[in-house]
């Protein structure tokens, strides 16, 4: 699925630590069209760390670690960090979203920056802007 973005946006590649990690992997397949690009799991077959394609961008999902002071966000959409998502179509994106157990924080719409827009938070509490490049501008400054 080709990615729809503006053409100053670079990559930058989110972490996301989760309590059940196979879990995020299969929402981001069915929400987003994720590849699986790897993973590696810990004995007793829980995934410790897997990196996932959307289209031209990387998502590394992480499961909860002891050692490691990161934690899953609560899955009440109360997160601190978004992440922003541009891909070819929202609207059938959003719908997947909430098939494979979003909940939508708020509805789709035409922003004025230019972006069709809307935010989830997936079942493991991870907040995404998914959004769609409507009309080409220059970069902000």
């Amino acid at each position: 699925m080709p990615d729809k973005a503006p053409s100053y946006v670079r990559m930058v590649v989110p972490m996301l630590v989760c309590r059940e990690a196979a879990s995020e992997i299969g929402f981001c397949k069915a929400a987003f069209g994720a590849v699986e690009l790897s993973r590696r799991s810990a004995p007793d077959g829980t995934v410790l760390h897997a990196t996932l394609a959307i289209g031209e961008n990387l998502v590394m999902i992480h499961g909860e670690v002891e050692k490691l002071a990161s934690q899953a966000p609560r899955p009440d959409g109360d997160s601190p960090v978004v992440i922003y998502l541009y891909l070819e179509d929202v609207d059938a994106v959003v719908e997947r979203a909430v098939a494979a157990g979003a909940r939508v924080l708020l509805p789709i719409e035409d922003a004025f920056w230019g972006d069709r827009v809307g935010r989830i938070v997936d079942p493991a509490g991870h907040v995404w802007n998914v959004a769609t490049r409507a009309v080409d501008a220059p970069p902000p400054r």
